[in-house]
């Protein structure tokens, strides 16, 4: 895809290109409005395209109608036949391409059992739950044996606990089938849990793609880091230019600190220092020693079951969030309120990019 897509005057797509690998687990991820269901309604044929062309399995497909391409999708609605039972409502594709009897029954069968819905081959769909209706919904889609499966933002209508119950049963049954799985959704931990490749979108254009270890531990730039989770950053201007890839950094707070980045910068250069969370370290101000780091203190304090997250503001007013994973044996853990404390990261652990917001070179262990 090198794709141009149009809506009146506003161009939502604009030379846009995207490579899915054959098998692979694929979402798009981004806000609201970016143009990620726009390029998976490109895909199934539901839009055309006014530049670029669409490959798929190396045959360009551009101009074949939905119907006749070999991509089937899972809309949020799941668009269940409300007075079809459920074989049904799976066997209705099979039955408009005129597939015989026989294979439609063992086909459908299959489906069924795909999905693990044996005893619920003769409801409708208004006596099933929304899990179940998103079951069937997928084993519709699959019983064609599309060699792409698109799935727009499908557990966005379902309560939290059977939204994690069915992100390990979509990538569980992605695995069985082998066929490729393109997956739309703004949620980031959805993205995160199950993909092998992520690609970030922002108005209109691919901000990163990569593994979500990638994604999360080294972003591309700030739009990237700030969207993905919680971050902190840190300005700065480079100062000195060491060898290694090691920089002398002097922050907004005036501190000099050295920095590691696989990135290339030189003296005068602006950038950004990006630090989750759980990067941070935090100890009592007495016991800071001569240690480099910041001094704050704790404005806010909240418990979430695994960890104790603290928001901190420092000496020059910047405020952070530190995540420490709970330890209820550690006298010296439960920081108050209004506690003045020292703030660090262990060095080699930042991240860092141009503060332009292009994107920057990253190194992530395997």
């Amino acid at each position: 895809m090198n794709v141009t897509k149009r809506f009146a005057t506003q161009e939502v797509l604009s030379g846009f290109a995207l490579d899915v690998a054959h098998g692979e687990f694929f979402t798009i991820l981004g806000p609201s409005g970016c143009g990620k269901t726009t390029v998976l309604r490109l895909i199934a044929g539901f839009e055309k395209m006014d530049e670029g062309k669409l490959l798929l399995d190396g045959q360009d497909v551009t101009g074949i109608p939905a119907e006749r391409r070999p991509v089937n999708t899972v809309f949020q609605s799941y668009a269940l036949f409300p007075h079809m039972n459920v074989f049904d409502n799976i066997a209705f594709g099979l039955r408009m391409a005129r597939v015989p009897p026989a294979d439609i029954q063992r086909r459908v069968e299959e489906a069924i059992a795909m999905v693990q819905l044996q005893d619920f081959a003769l409801r409708r769909p208004d006596q099933l739950s929304g899990g179940q209706k998103q079951r069937v919904a997928i084993a519709r889609a699959v019983v064609n044996k599309p060699k792409v499966l698109l799935l727009d933002e499908c557990l966005s209508a379902l309560d939290y606990k059977l939204r994690q119950q069915m992100q390990i049963e979509l990538k569980q049954l992605q695995r069985r089938l082998g066929i490729t799985f393109i997956y739309v959704t703004h949620d980031q931990e959805e993205a995160l849990s199950m993909s092998d490749r992520v690609l970030v979108m922002h108005n209109g254009q691919a901000q990163q793609v990569g593994t979500p270890r990638q994604i999360y531990e080294a972003p591309a730039n700030l739009f990237v880091a700030q969207f993905i989770g919680e971050i902190n950053v840190f300005s700065g201007v480079v100062e000195v230019e060491k060898p290694d890839y090691r920089y002398a950094v002097r922050l907004s707070s005036g501190q000099l600190r050295e920095v590691r980045t696989d990135h290339r910068f030189k003296p005068g250069d602006a950038v950004h220092i990006l630090l989750r969370p759980e990067d941070l370290r935090i100890a009592y101000l007495g016991d800071a020693g001569d240690r480099p780091g910041f001094s704050g203190q704790v404005i806010e304090r909240s418990y979430t079951g695994q960890t104790l997250d603290s928001l901190i503001e420092l000496a020059d007013g910047h405020r952070i969030k530190a995540s420490e994973f709970f330890d209820e044996d550690d006298p010296d853990f439960d920081y108050r309120i209004n506690e003045a404390v020292w703030v660090d990261w262990v060095h080699g652990w930042e991240h860092v990019i141009p503060a332009s917001g292009g994107p920057a070179a990253a190194r992530v262990e395997s």
